[in-house]
């Protein structure tokens, strides 16, 4: 029977023997320590150390082949089979990830079934976020989804830092857009999303999923990184939440911001989320407000659509920033903007009618600039950002 492997490459700083922690890895994060004659009971667990490597700049690399029935099928067992207590032992960065195809769970939806529930194929999707983040009433939130939906919004999302508070509930933000995401269906004929944040404890979410589905919400948002992947896995096996996954990076500097420890964002953003169960996954770029090395950002989008998954680069995105952000003819990424959409001068829905603008005059060839582009919406979000 052929052995089926995981397999991590590990680079770790200048000085650091990769040979040895490389071997430290494949023994101490599988089997521990076994006598030279129990080597033949022991081996079918037991990880491999198969290559080893220096950088030009004298970083050490080491792939280690873990066999994958080490593990349950899930994200956590899986993080603490790679990682676990080696963490704590000194800096080790986790390069690269390669699990089984059918490793983990995957999401329900990914772009394809965002694009079929709105419609929306030819183009890019437009996705805004509810700003302020917090003190806004559930009526607030009803007032400004029919501000932006009925301007040609596609999708929108709650804050990740708007947990339940007693003004309100996700529940109560549900109930009260419900009608307005109703009226835009009648009004435009298509389907907006509205992807309503999940917190609490992991039972409560669950539950309180469930209801959101049954109240209509038609998406969640979650932040895997911090309340646990678990959570995604389960909304996106569960048979009564069936609705898209939209996974927000929170947290995820702390895992992947240094250069010596923790995660490469194509790993912590990108395979994680492909085999944790998300359906679109917001990311910084390079071009950003948070900004991340390019190659590291082409890398991430490429394993997200490679797989299915929606690519949705955020942070600093505004309608002059959008050829920063965007191939000409990308119909399968979804421009997530905050500020660029609800701080428009003339408020959100020209926002989004700037944002619609700014993509007519991009795919026709026209630049982008003050002294080119007529006054309205467009005109008025470069004043204030610029391109």
């Amino acid at each position: 029977m052929r052995r089926e492997y995981i397999r991590v490459l590990y680079e770790f700083p200048p000085g650091v023997d990769p040979e040895k922690q490389g071997r430290m890895l494949a023994i101490g994060q599988t089997v521990g320590s076994f006598s030279p004659d129990q080597t033949p009971r022991f081996e079918p667990w037991t990880g491999v150390l198969e290559e080893t490597a220096r950088t030009p700049d004298g970083r050490g690399r080491a792939r280690v082949a873990y066999p994958s029935s080490n593990v349950s099928g899930d994200i956590g067992s899986l993080l603490v089979m790679i990682l676990g207590k080696y963490s704590l032992a000194g800096p080790v960065r986790v390069l690269s990830l390669e699990l089984p195809e059918d490793y983990g769970t995957r999401g329900r939806f990914g772009m394809e079934g965002i694009q079929r529930l709105t419609g929306v194929r030819d183009r890019p999707l437009f996705m805004a976020i509810f700003k302020p983040a917090l003190g806004l009433a559930p009526e607030d939130f009803a007032r400004l989804l029919r501000e932006v939906g009925l301007a040609g919004l596609d999708l929108i999302k709650d804050d990740e830092i708007l947990p339940d508070t007693p003004s309100s509930t996700a529940l109560s933000r549900i109930r009260a857009c419900r009608p307005v995401l109703d009226e835009i269906r009648r009004s435009t004929g298509r389907e907006m999303l509205y992807a309503v944040t999940l917190s609490g404890r992991a039972d409560r979410m669950i539950d309180q999923a469930l209801r959101l589905r049954e109240a209509g919400a038609n998406a969640y948002l979650v932040s895997p990184i911090a309340c646990g992947f678990s959570v995604m896995e389960t909304l996106s096996s569960h048979p009564d939440t069936r609705l898209p996954v939209f996974a927000h990076p929170a947290m995820a500097g702390a895992l992947g911001g240094s250069q010596d420890y923790g995660f490469d964002y194509r790993v912590l953003l990108g395979t994680l989320m492909v085999h944790g169960g998300a359906d679109a996954v917001l990311y910084p770029t390079a071009a950003g407000s948070l900004p991340i090395a390019l190659e590291v950002e082409q890398g991430l989008r490429e394993i997200l659509r490679g797989s299915g998954l929606a690519p949705v680069p955020s942070a600093g995105l505004h309608p002059g920033a959008l050829p920063r952000f965007l191939a000409p003819q990308d119909n399968r990424v979804i421009l997530n903007a905050g500020t660029g959409i609800m701080d428009h001068p003339k408020g959100p829905a020209e926002g989004v009618r700037a944002f619609h603008e700014a993509l007519e005059r991009f795919r026709a060839g026209a630049p982008l600039t003050l002294d080119s582009v007529p006054e309205g919406p467009l005109r008025q979000a470069l004043e204030k950002w610029g391109g």
